[in-house]
């Protein structure tokens, strides 16, 4: 039961809407089901319904209009209470009582209280209603509002325990703001897909996403197309900012602002300076390893964010709170990833990191905030720009996007453990998204590798399966030359031998990086952290390239950092026929 709060200084207009049609044509049989006395005159069952709606307004408004210049400038306080999908239909007589306790809990009417303010619950379609109620109470005093919206949640979740009605995850206080019904509409009437509260929240994190400093994230929203306003204090510094849409006005042809503060809590611009101060990204310097793979940009910090996901999901795992700042670093890093990607797994992407915002805010605070790893990788990632979705390109969103599963997941049980169920349930949306955005980047490369992997010689591949059978007993790994969910594994572990790797060692440590019950496929995760750690192609149809006579590649410093978190392996000299080598004990 989802209870929805707004105030408006036009009782007659909200009451016009209420009763009429709807903007699609949605409103059927409106009707009261309860008033503050039981006796309030019904539009909807009257057969002058102008007249009677007429009543209804002045006998709402009464106290208002004796109140005069004391009364509030917005003195309509509007609620509607929605059930969810799938709940049963609930009676007139139900929905009233439900009416009566949110009007006591939020302190418009409370029991008892001779004095409570006018309301009326209108009903115009079976899974809602809306509560009408003026600020002025009978003595002439405001009532006292503090937390209402809060008071009607847990209401609602008493409500939905005690009518068997499908229980809601109980919030914390840090979710962003809802857009209004009136921004809703808007949204509708202009033919927007969503609401330009909700356009401008996700353009602004995209912004902060990686940020150098404060100076390039309001570069990077004036980029983005975006109308920027700074505040700036008498000295000059800036003490907030504001973001609106071109073309979204009011009715007087103003530009609709919105204060960073009102798009989500983090997002003000104290939030953002204190989350720059934390993790500023560290700016890319030349490297003198010329012996590194010369991968392409997008692929390279694909490929070095990999591990920095990783050591995020390793951190997660360990349960300490001071992991809540991985949280926010994780946001950014998909933010970066939704916003690069290549096409075929946009949609999908972008829908993960709007849904994993959520799970980056909780009421605890870590003492020790350092998230400069993920903010570079994050930054790396805009900065190298879009990804082909072909190639080494696609095959690395892939590897990266197979990890991001795990770290959503780490991400939910961290949340769990803590009672924080909206953020819990944000993250194993954002773990869904991901994997269905894995299954279209994965698609070629897996089943390039597993047309290799099933070319093997006979005897090659044996020996490559007496390996995965001995560190994986529970994956049942077939012997009897059958195809299997294998072969991309088998694929992996002949190519690392040939690039100079003990394929039981590699093995073995991708096994040892973090555990993988959580997996939905150990073998697809194995196979992209075999890839990753030995270096080879992401893409196992195109071979890596190499850099010209006399040029040297550059690395950045998520690259280092990755380098850094990821153990290492010896390489083992290379043989020149595998099948040749000795036999193992």
């Amino acid at each position: 039961m989802v209870p929805d709060i707004g105030r408006g200084s036009r009782t007659h207009g909200l009451l016009v809407y209420l009763y009429g049609p709807g903007r699609r044509e949605e409103h059927t049989d409106a009707h009261l089901v309860g008033s503050w006395d039981g006796f309030a005159p019904d539009p909807g069952r009257d057969t002058d319904p102008q007249v009677t709606l007429a009543r209804l307004t002045a006998a709402l408004d009464l106290r208002v209009k004796q109140a005069g210049d004391r009364a509030p400038a917005k003195h309509v306080w509007h609620c509607s209470v929605r059930t969810a999908p799938g709940d049963r239909r609930l009676s007139d007589e139900e929905w009233n009582a439900v009416a009566q306790r949110i009007v006591h809990a939020t302190g418009i009417a409370p029991d008892g209280d001779p004095d409570g303010c006018r309301w009326i619950a209108v009903r115009h379609a079976e899974d809602h209603i809306h509560i009408v109620a003026t600020l002025v109470r009978g003595d002439l005093r405001n009532p006292r509002l503090n937390y209402d919206f809060n008071k009607a949640q847990a209401v609602c979740r008493r409500i939905e325990e005690e009518m068997g009605l499908r229980r809601l995850n109980a919030g914390d206080g840090t979710a962003a703001k809802n857009p209004t019904s009136a921004e809703k509409f808007k949204a509708e009437r202009t033919g927007r897909p969503e609401t330009s509260r909700e356009t401008l929240r996700e353009a602004v994190r995209q912004a902060v996403s990686g940020a150098d400093d404060e100076k390039e994230f309001f570069t990077r929203l004036r980029e983005a197309g975006l109308r920027v306003k700074v505040r700036h204090a008498p000295s000059g510094d800036a003490l907030g900012y504001n973001v609106a849409l071109p073309g979204d006005r009011n009715r007087h042809g103003e530009p609709v602002w919105y204060p960073g503060s009102k798009l989500a809590p983090d997002l003000s611009l104290p939030k953002i300076r204190l989350r720059l101060a934390d993790g500023t990204a560290e700016r890319a310097t030349p490297s003198a390893a010329a012996d590194q793979p010369d991968w392409s940009p997008p692929a390279r910090e694909r490929r070095s964010a990999t591990g920095v996901a990783e050591r995020a999901a390793v951190l997660l795992d360990g349960d300490d709170d001071d992991a809540a700042a991985q949280l926010v670093g994780v946001g950014e890093l998909l933010d970066a990833v939704a916003q690069t990607s290549p096409a075929a797994t946009r949609a999908e992407l972008a829908a993960a990191a709007r849904a994993f915002e959520r799970a980056t805010r909780s009421n605890v605070r870590a003492e020790r905030a350092d998230i400069r790893a993920l903010r570079s990788a994050a930054r790396g990632i805009v900065q190298a720009g879009g990804a082909l979705g072909r190639g080494e390109d696609g095959g690395t969103t892939a590897m990266l996007v197979s990890t991001l599963v795990l770290v959503t997941l780490a991400a939910a049980r961290w949340h769990s453990a803590r009672g924080h169920a909206q953020q819990a349930h944000a993250s194993r949306q954002a773990a869904e998204h991901l994997r269905a955005a894995y299954h279209q980047a994965a698609a070629t490369p897996m089943r390039v590798l597993h047309d290799q992997g099933r070319a093997l010689p006979e005897a090659q591949r044996r020996t490559h399966e007496a390996t995965l059978r001995a560190a994986l007993p529970e994956q049942g790994v077939r012997a009897d030359g059958m195809p299997t969910k294998i072969d991309a594994l088998v694929a992996t572990l002949a190519q690392a031998e040939q690039a100079g790797h003990d394929p039981e060692a590699l093995l073995q440590q991708a096994i040892d990086m973090r555990e993988l019950d959580t997996a939905e496929d150990v073998n697809d995760v194995l196979v992209w952290r075999l890839r990753r750690i030995a270096q080879l192609p992401a893409h196992p149809g195109e071979a890596r390239r190499r850099p010209q006579a006399g040029t040297r590649p550059t690395q950045t410093s998520s690259n280092r950092t990755s380098e850094r978190n990821a153990p290492t392996v010896p390489p083992r000299p290379a043989v020149s026929d595998p099948r040749s080598r000795p036999p193992r004990r």
